[in-house]
């Protein structure tokens, strides 16, 4: 007879409410400092939960139109779980994080995909675009999504954090705000943005105990913005750092103070639309072990993954090809320039799907959230880069195939979009 004598549920460390806006919330933070205090503490080996709002502490609603991705404060993202502290951890030292599950809540058992503004936020193709907000609703039945604004999809989820990461020293956050500072006095006042600066508006730091005044006011003016990806992990957005993710990341203050958010319940590689996985609020499940001297061991000036053996099957996928030629705009030859490759490659993408019936917006939806694959076909061939990106045959209730009579386009409606009907 089964008793609970020995079994011992694994402890969740952090827990908030998806329904509640972050800002009222402890646990979470939405700034890289080093000064931001553990919520709380882990042996190494022990295994733990931790509970993660969407990335905009529920700013977005399971409704049909976009103004709120349109309004979103992005001054108020990514809210974080954490920091946990790893007992023993060093700068210096080897965090090995193993993700050994991430789900939704049972209470939430949706995410969105959104297209935000040009002036709030962008995207890939903000400026090709002029973007206004739009979004996709999607609904969770177990392993698969499926969504009322694109109509004729399903395809399973492979859900995994968007951003994960250790704290910054002070030495390296001053140079990540040195250098970002430099690249945006270099470009000016463009839209969008090529970077955000500290900005004490919406700080949220939300510790067990009050934060003294002169620290939480060091951190609003110092603190990063958690937008990209650094040298310590964050907002890397790769979709295979999954269920039964290994990661490698360097340490660079005590006790490491690891910190998660972002999850996503599916991503297309790239993540085009800026908000373009399926965003969720949920829990991830780790368990952690240090490596001493790892940065040196391993040369470790980034992190290092293994990604997840757990991988939908969708093998058959229609593939598309983009050069660096902006042949979707002025004709310009561009050198060896990847990520004018991909744009084409996805712009590509998108025309054909348009063919199929899919509104723009639906397109740019789609992949973005679904599982595509893009890869780097070839960087030596001068002057064109080559990058090719799969759409999986198997997401689709009907035939996307080129035939000899030519695609059949049907209605699929429109995703949600602002309700003065501006796209």
């Amino acid at each position: 007879m089964a008793t609970k004598d020995n079994s011992v549920p694994h402890p969740t460390v952090i827990k908030v409410d998806p329904f509640k806006p972050a800002s009222q919330q402890k646990g979470l933070h939405n700034r890289w400092h080093p000064d931001i205090p553990a919520f709380a503490t882990v042996k190494p080996g022990e295994v733990f939960k931790v509970e993660c709002v969407d990335w905009t502490g529920a700013q977005i609603g399971n409704n049909d139109f976009s103004d709120d991705i349109r309004d979103v404060d992005l001054r108020r993202v990514h809210n974080l779980s954490g920091p946990v502290a790893i007992e023993g951890a060093e700068p210096g030292d080897c965090l090995v994080v193993d993700i050994l599950d991430v789900q939704p809540f049972d209470q939430m058992p949706w995410g969105y995909t959104g297209i935000f503004e040009l002036t709030n936020g962008g995207g890939l193709f903000a400026r090709e675009f002029q973007s206004k907000a739009a979004k996709a609703i999607w609904d969770f039945e177990g392993i698969y999504a499926t969504s009322r604004h694109i109509p004729g999809v399903r395809f399973a989820g492979i859900t995994h954090p968007g951003l994960i990461g250790t704290a910054p020293s002070q030495e390296l956050l001053d140079e990540w705000n040195r250098r970002e500072g430099e690249l945006i006095k270099a470009c000016g006042d463009v839209v969008p943005a090529v970077a955000f600066p500290p900005e004490p508006k919406g700080v949220h730091i939300g510790s067990k105990e009050p934060v003294k005044p002169e620290v939480l006011e060091k951190i609003a003016k110092e603190g990063a913005r958690t937008i990209p990806g650094r040298e310590h992990g964050g907002n890397c957005d790769i979709k295979n750092l999954s269920r039964g993710s290994r990661c490698y990341f360097p340490v660079f203050v005590k006790d490491a103070l690891l910190s998660v958010g972002d999850l996503h319940f599916s991503q297309g590689d790239g993540e085009l639309s800026f908000c373009g996985a399926i965003e969720m609020a949920g829990i991830v499940t780790f368990k952690t072990s240090i490596i001493k001297g790892g940065v040196e061991k391993f040369a470790l000036k980034q992190p290092i993954f293994l990604p997840s053996p757990v991988d939908p099957l969708y093998s058959a996928k229609l593939v598309f090809e983009g050069i660096s030629v902006d042949y979707h705009g002025d004709g310009r030859q561009y050198n060896m320039d990847a990520t004018v490759a991909y744009k084409q490659a996805a712009l590509n993408c998108i025309a054909y799907l348009m063919k199929l019936g899919y509104t723009r917006e639906q397109a740019y939806l789609v992949l973005s959230a679904a599982p595509v694959e893009s890869h780097v076909g070839a960087v030596v061939d001068s002057p064109n880069a080559c990058v090719t990106m799969g759409i999986p045959l198997g997401i689709f209730d009907h035939d996307i195939l080129p035939n000899p009579d030519g695609l059949v386009k049907r209605n699929f409606g429109q995703c949600a979009i602002r309700s003065d009907g501006v796209v």
